[in-house]
């Protein structure tokens, strides 16, 4: 990232060791750190010079004063283009939900990792005049699922999952590629439920997320005394995740020396924990994933050949969401039926008009972000479904791209009936028996007899339903 000139951030917190490490972190992003050990400096600080040249603010949940949310609200009132990222130890979604309504854009589980950090600060700042439903948030609301309930028709999609569901019954390792948030963890999640190893451990490990020097010891454990500062005996996670599945995401960013014990590990199933004489056999199987071209990494001798080969027994390449926009309306319908399963939200529907914007609409951010978007929505909307009003700046991206297309959704894309106006509201329970009753015929092609059937009612009854109703027959 090109730096003018350095970049302003308020950290919130009153523990010295975390300021300290945030502060390093964004330092590497051009970012200059103000630190505030409570509410009350805090909000004395927007009035100082510093505080009216601020890009961002960084607040820890139990900084002493105010509640959280209640400072959130307060310095979102005082300054409302200012980005507010909140940081917690608290991974509960009621939290998430509170943090969202007091006006935080973001919001991350610690220990965070430096790189998860730099993302959710750049996307803050880069996104911060536009309004917060394009901003990602960084936790994701989800639990494993199985092969048959996760969500997608597009072709390649379906490619994807119907080799992984034939993979997930072997041992050999598993490649999947893929851009940020098209759902490679929830793939591998499904691979390991479906395998044989579903009822052993399944770890996973960020790579980026833990430095080059660290990342040996993580994986392979040590012995005490293997370094400068290994004070006892540590077992590595391949050796935790013995007969079940280690998932290494962002493989590409595991550095040479760590590539070599990874590549011996494939070769031999031996491990050797740093410091130690001797090594031994585990079984472990390997599913590792990138968002970016491992093969283009190995013609830039960024990562090994022969390690790219052991680890892409077998490839899949989930497509981009923008590439598959039929499989939204059912996505968004999935997202809102989980949603409403979490505390502090409801039951919401979500019009047709809105599914066409979303379906429009180019994510970046791919599934992660849809899933984003609509929680950000479902925690702010007062109504029984979300409608376009609820997506603001979406609509306006879409206006604004020169390829807007003003299609309305096909039934296979997941539209059937609307249930909803476009205030919000349901309709009328007559005007939607209506639809079905002309949706049933069109189906049919007129065979009433059929119709009558597969509604459950009487052909007599039919005809005095589409009577009452001033349906002709025809339609």
């Amino acid at each position: 990232m090109a730096q003018n000139s350095t970049k302003l951030l308020m950290l919130i917190d009153d523990e010295p060791a975390q300021c300290r490490l945030i502060s390093a972190v964004a330092s590497r992003a051009g970012y200059r750190t103000i630190f505030v050990r409570d509410a009350e400096t805090a909000i004395a600080t927007l009035g100082t010079q510093d505080g009216m040249m601020l890009d961002a603010i960084i607040l820890d949940h139990w900084v002493p004063g105010p509640e959280s949310t209640e400072l959130i609200a307060e310095l979102k009132s005082r300054r409302p283009a200012l980005p507010i990222l909140m940081l917690t130890a608290d991974a509960s979604i009621s939290e998430a939900v509170n943090a969202v309504r007091a006006g935080a854009i973001d919001y991350l589980i610690k220990p965070v990792a430096p790189e998860q950090l730099l993302q959710a600060l750049s996307a803050a700042v880069e996104n911060s005049k536009q309004a917060g439903e394009l901003q990602p948030l960084s936790e994701k609301i989800s639990a494993p699922l199985e092969f048959e309930e996760i969500i997608g028709s597009a072709p390649a999609f379906r490619a994807a999952l119907a080799i992984a569901a034939k993979a997930a019954r072997a041992r050999v390792p598993v490649l999947i590629e893929g851009e940020a948030g098209v759902g490679k963890e929830v793939i591998a999640d499904a691979i390991h439920a479906a395998s044989p190893r579903a009822k052993q451990p399944f770890l996973k490990v960020n790579c980026s997320a833990i430095s080059g020097n660290l990342l040996d010891s993580v994986l392979f454990g040590h012995e005490k005394g293997a370094f400068t500062g290994a004070f006892d005996r540590k077992i590595g996670l391949l050796q935790q995740a013995e007969g079940g599945t280690i998932f290494l995401d962002e493989v590409d960013r595991i550095p040479p020396e760590t590539q070599v014990r990874l590549l011996r590990f494939l070769k031999t199933s031996e491990i050797q924990p740093l410091g130690n004489p001797n090594s031994f056999q585990i079984d472990v199987r390997i599913i590792a994933a990138t968002n970016r071209s491992l093969e283009e990494e190995v013609r830039k001798e960024r990562f090994r050949e022969d390690l790219y080969y052991r680890i892409n027994v077998v490839q899949l390449t989930i497509p981009p969401l923008r590439d598959r926009a039929g499989d939204i309306p059912g996505l968004a319908r999935h997202f809102l039926t989980r949603l409403a399963l979490q505390p502090g939200l409801r039951s919401l529907g979500i019009t047709d008009e809105a599914l066409n914007l979303l379906s429009n609409y180019q994510w970046p951010g791919n599934v992660r972000q849809l899933q984003s978007v609509l929680f950000r929505a479902a925690v702010m909307c007062d109504r029984d479904a979300l409608t376009c009003d609820e997506f603001p700046q979406i609509a306006s991206f879409v206006a604004n791209s020169g390829e807007t297309k003003p299609r309305l959704l096909n039934n296979q894309e997941g539209i059937g009936v609307t249930l909803y106006a476009e205030d919000g509201n349901l309709r009328p329970l007559e005007e939607i028996e209506a639809d079905v009753i002309r949706l049933a015929i069109g189906h049919y092609r007129g065979r009433m007899t059929e119709v009558a059937r597969r509604l459950g009612i009487g052909r007599s009854t039919l005809y005095r339903k589409l009577a009452d109703l001033g349906i002709d027959n025809a339609a």
